[in-house]
């Protein structure tokens, strides 16, 4: 228990403590506070110099045609809870406090790989057409958004790629250990519980500072996407994925593949030849790296992101008819 509570505190990620102290403190707040001020809020965001860039993301997370429907059930937003997934309710409960709770909504927690059948606040979807009734939002930002401050270039770094995964109920990340867990390439690990794996795959987590020693970290998708691709694309090491088939705020479906990550078939064949390509060339890596920290500093601006939230769920209720 002490080992796993050091591992926690060293691991790069941020303590679940104080992210639920604070979440339960501002529900301290009568929500009538945060009601009274939405409108002047969104006018506000319309004065900004950026707007049309906020639009842009709004449009892009929010896809809605006017008149979208919702069933005559769709749940109030009176009856939203909180309940076993804690950091879905207060991720959106942070916004949806803002807006009448007589409104109507869908919302799908979880790592969702569907399109709801009406319109609904999802963290992810797939990338695939017709996918409008996938409203996304930034949820399980406290596991997702994670960004880190690289101290090592490039070039100090082992011309390796590293993999620290959970693999069981993953056919995709089973079918890259067996490909790769010998290559002398790969440093490759499975962090999975009472698997029927190889034993020779399970090891110990690595903490994000331990996979900033390598030049290249495997991004792979789990349940949907590949949460650690975040913090990956801030560093300086660099992502290496085949082209993702899901996506959440960060957009993934907007990455250009060997501009802000290293892309390989969806087979990994060509794992080997991707990686030896860069490591004779690390300006083209180099360029990869600048492109993708580029990418996610438009992330990294709080009041920003805080209005695009707003905004998405102001767009979601006007659509719907709920809102003028």
């Amino acid at each position: 228990m002490k080992n796993k509570f050091l591992y926690k505190l060293r691991s790069g990620k941020r303590p679940k403590f104080i992210y639920y102290g604070k979440n339960l403190l501002s529900m301290l707040i009568p929500n009538i506070f945060f009601q009274m001020r939405l409108e002047g809020a969104l006018c506000a965001a319309s004065r900004r110099k950026d707007i049309d860039y906020l639009r842009q993301r709004v449009d892009y997370y929010n896809r809605l045609a006017p008149k979208a429907s919702l069933p005559v059930d769709a749940p109030a937003l009176s009856a939203h809870k909180m309940g076993r997934q804690k950091v879905y309710f207060f991720d959106t409960y942070q916004y949806t406090r803002w807006f009448p709770k007589q409104l109507h909504w869908g919302f799908c927690p979880g790592d969702v790989t569907y399109v709801p059948a009406y319109p609904s606040i999802v963290k992810s979807r797939p990338l695939t057409e017709h996918n409008e009734n996938s409203v996304v939002m930034k949820l399980d930002k406290i596991r997702h958004f994670i960004f880190v401050h690289d101290k090592k270039s490039f070039e100090q770094k082992q011309d390796k790629v590293i993999f620290r995964g959970k693999v069981k109920g993953k056919p995709s990340r089973r079918q890259f250990m067996q490909m790769y867990f010998h290559h002398p390439m790969c440093d490759l690990g499975d962090v999975s519980k009472h698997t029927d794996d190889p034993e020779e795959w399970r090891t110990e987590k690595k903490t994000i500072g331990e996979h900033l020693d390598y030049k290249f970290i495997m991004a792979l998708e789990g349940n949907d996407v590949a949460s650690n691709l975040k913090w990956v694309m801030s560093s300086h090491s660099v992502a290496v994925m085949p082209r993702p088939t899901c996506e959440t705020w960060f957009m993934e479906g907007t990455l250009i593949p060997n501009y802000h990550y290293i892309e390989i078939k969806p087979d990994f064949s060509d794992l080997e030849e991707r990686l030896h390509h860069y490591i004779e060339h690390p300006e083209e890596a180099q360029q990869i790296i600048n492109h993708a920290n580029e990418y996610v500093e438009q992330f990294k601006n709080r009041k920003r992101e805080k209005l695009i939230s707003l905004m998405v769920l102001d767009k979601y209720f006007k659509r719907t008819g709920q809102r003028k």
